[in-house]
């Protein structure tokens, strides 16, 4: 399987990618990414590229892939609500019509988040505009699309690219654990997951954290 992956230098794509290196199954692995991500390896492609808004310097470049593991996301806080539809809805989709319409046999995996809302009209601004996403990403002509709403998430041993608040919070985690085990997982996990439901085909097409966990075995 080849594979394309965005967000390579955040926590969440970083753990990812590193699921995907050490995969028997995935034998290629394009990332794009704003700057360099300091990974190397027999296996890796990247591609630098600064507008994912205009891709079609680098589309070119696309073809030929089997999946895309879309980990590519900005937080909410401090952002209003368009400026967030613009990262968020807007970059999604550009990114995934382009790799829809140059690879249709393609699996696209997203990451979403725990508390997305699929009906759009709630109250929480950034759990609208993820259900939007996650909607119309379900309405592209892939093979498949699945949209994957982890919860607190634990890094991947060595990772370079955490988020600050978690070094904070880390040592709690073992204790959290045991006692929610469907709002915890690992970016162990994730990774393999998204290689597994793009590998072969799972009934439900949103993945909270007990699937994540079932699909990573």
């Amino acid at each position: 399987m080849k594979i394309i992956l965005t967000g390579a230098t955040g926590m969440v794509g970083e753990g990812v990618l590193r699921e995907c290196l050490i995969h028997p199954s995935v034998e290629a692995v394009l990332i794009i990414n704003r700057k360099p991500s300091g990974f190397t390896d027999p296996k890796l492609t990247e591609i630098i590229h600064k507008d994912f808004f205009d891709l079609s310097a680098v589309e070119s470049q696309f073809i030929g892939y089997d999946a895309c593991l879309f980990c590519l996301g900005v937080s909410s806080v401090g952002i209003k609500e368009h400026e967030y539809t613009r990262l968020t809805y807007d970059l999604t989709m550009n990114f995934a019509r382009t790799v829809s319409r140059l690879n249709p046999q393609m699996v696209f995996c997203y990451i979403s988040g725990a508390g997305t809302d699929s009906t759009e009209k709630g109250r929480i601004m950034w759990a609208r505009v993820k259900g939007k996403t996650e909607n119309d990403l379900m309405k592209l002509p892939f093979k498949d699309v699945y949209a994957f709403r982890p919860g607190v998430l634990i890094p991947s041993e060595g990772a370079v690219n955490v988020l600050p608040a978690y070094k904070f919070v880390k040592w709690l985690v073992p204790a959290i654990k045991p006692l929610f085990p469907a709002f915890v997982g690992s970016l162990n996990e994730l990774g393999k997951a998204m290689i597994n439901v793009s590998l072969s085909e799972y009934p439900q097409k949103v993945l909270n954290v007990r699937d994540i966990r079932k699909l990573s075995e």
